[in-house]
């Protein structure tokens, strides 16, 4: 199915730095709870992502990441996530996150 650019354009996808993550014991599959800065202007929004099979939250600290930033707020048990982190699928099925190959300001809007 084709999308217009306009489509294309409607698809907020930003940058940013994750500043905490955490364990999700508590989700139906494994999770880590992220919360990550997009800067000034939209400051640091949180999500829960299955990232459990390549990472750690330690190794997920400082960190940058792209996520779609304005899907409307989904409850996950007792987490409200904000955000949705992109990634791609291993040959497993496993998320493997998008990567930022060099630094670039938190806030910045994928073209």
């Amino acid at each position: 199915m084709e999308i217009s650019f306009d489509d294309f354009q409607k698809v907020d996808v930003r940058v940013g730095t994750v500043v905490d993550a955490q364990p999700f014991p508590e989700a139906r599959r494994p999770a880590i709870k992220l919360w990550v800065d997009f800067g000034d202007a939209i400051g640091v929004k949180k999500t829960s992502a299955q990232l459990t099979v390549h990472y750690t939250p330690d190794t997920l600290v400082g960190r940058q990441v792209a996520a779609v930033v304005n899907f409307p707020p989904k409850q996950i048990g007792k987490f409200m996530s904000e955000i949705l982190v992109l990634g791609f699928p291993d040959a497993d099925g496993a998320v493997v996150l998008l990567n930022i190959d060099r630094p670039v300001p938190n806030g910045g809007r994928l073209f």
